[in-house]
């Protein structure tokens, strides 16, 4: 589903919403706590955007009705008390950071802000030498498979209605160009050109990807992901702890707008940081 017909899903569904409550347009709108013009703007055909998630929030809790109802992301509209089926899921069998399931979450999202604390690097600047000694011991399958999820990841990326932000420790970035920890066994080489590859990416692509490097000694963040005002996904190597619930959501969202705030080195200055490492390696 696309961005114009989830909008299209949502307008249908809010009218199907406003019609059960039993309320004119005007007592609608102000019992969710907005005016008459702008529950008019989210009903008329001309519409093309979603609304806040707040606002989206603020319908599903007022009328009992789920979130990914309201999305068209479920069938289920779960009037009644229990506003989203799943508050939390736990998926099993992860084999990656770059799962087809993240794929499929990352399209239900479209339109809206994704964000990401990357395993490592941040998947879509990855090359594929990277990529190959990431997964060395998984076989030339799952690498092949890797690439091709990395492939298209940096194809959503470009797309113009694309919002992603990464954050991550600027000491992890250090320490793979200096090929410390887990990249000990990576040539130099290697390294110097997955750099490249970055500095290429981060300056292409921005501002719709943003970089943001916080201090690994002040801040502390598993790997994880929060897809717009949908669900949240930790990744545990194995396994994700995924969250469905608006409130769960809002909490990692919360941590990770705290993150950019100790950002600090800030996407604008992330090439001039890059370029320092690959001076000094």
């Amino acid at each position: 589903m696309n961005r114009r017909e989830r909008v299209e899903l949502f307008r249908e569904r809010l009218s199907e919403v406003i019609q059960r409550s039993g309320m004119t347009r005007s007592a609608f709108a102000a019992k969710v706590g907005f005016d008459r013009s702008t529950l008019s703007q989210l009903l008329t055909p001309a519409n093309d955007r979603l609304p806040r998630a707040e606002t989206i929030a603020a319908i599903a809790a007022m009328e009992q009705v789920s979130v990914d109802w309201l999305l068209g992301l479920s069938q289920e509209d779960q009037m009644g008390t229990n506003i989203l089926p799943e508050a939390l899921e736990i998926e099993r069998s992860a084999q990656s950071p770059t799962d087809e399931r993240l794929v499929r979450w990352q399209s239900e999202a479209a339109g809206y802000k994704i964000r990401y604390v990357p395993t490592t690097l941040p998947d879509l600047l990855k090359t594929e030498e990277m990529i190959a000694y990431e997964f060395q011991e998984r076989g030339q399958e799952v690498k092949e498979t890797e690439v091709d999820k990395t492939e298209a990841r940096l194809a959503y990326s470009r797309r113009p209605e694309t919002d992603i932000e990464a954050c991550s420790s600027f000491q992890s970035v250090s320490e793979f160009a200096k090929g410390q920890g887990i990249w000990e066994h990576l040539e130099a080489g290697a390294r110097l050109r997955q750099i490249e590859r970055m500095i290429e990416l981060v300056e292409e692509l921005y501002p719709t990807f943003r970089w943001f490097l916080f201090d690994g000694l002040k801040r502390f963040a598993v790997p994880y992901t929060v897809f717009g005002p949908i669900r949240g996904a930790l990744y545990f190597g194995n396994m994700y702890l995924v969250f469905n619930s608006t409130e769960h959501v809002r909490v990692l969202t919360r941590h990770f707008d705290d993150l950019i705030r100790a950002a600090v080195i800030q996407p604008p200055d992330v090439v001039d940081y890059l370029n320092g490492l690959k001076r000094d390696l």
